[in-house]
């Protein structure tokens, strides 16, 4: 079990302040598909939004409303997202899964920040909030390619 010693490292600086700057907070007007993903333990939600074009997201926005874990994530996510692929995100959200359940390494860039919640792998019951705004943003690309 958890001490209050490893929530305290868990809830780090860097953590609280990528939770407290989240890029492309918001919804767009017209995006080419919406996904809104729920975590069932923790109630955490997140709905993304996406424009994309020729096979690259052009335009982003996420409503974020979960822990400061999955608030960090999403802004890694936010930070980056712009640009990518379904392949990048797909990858990003599989190695995210695969560093916090499998020890795996610190996905690739430009994804690399996500390093912040290491210390998130001890806490399960955080995992799927963390994972949420990769998860709807990969589902939402799917369903913008469906909609082509």
């Amino acid at each position: 079990m958890a001490s209050d010693l490893d929530l305290v490292k868990l809830y780090s600086g860097r953590i609280l302040s990528l939770a407290a700057d989240i890029p492309h907070l918001g919804r767009l007007d017209r995006p080419t598909a919406t996904v809104r993903k729920r975590a069932p333990l923790c109630g955490s939600t997140v709905t993304v939004d996406l424009l994309v074009r020729e096979g690259r997201i052009v335009d982003f926005a996420q409503d974020v409303k979960a822990c400061a874990l999955g608030q960090a994530s999403a802004s890694v996510l936010g930070a980056h997202v712009i640009g990518c692929g379904r392949a990048d995100i797909e990858r990003a959200r599989d190695q995210l899964s695969a560093m916090l359940r499998q020890d795996g390494p610190v996905p690739d860039a430009p994804f690399t920040d996500l390093e912040v919640l290491l210390p998130a792998r001890e806490f399960k019951n955080r995992h799927a909030s963390i994972l949420l705004a990769f998860e709807a943003a990969a589902d939402a690309f799917v369903e913008a390619e469906k909609a082509a």
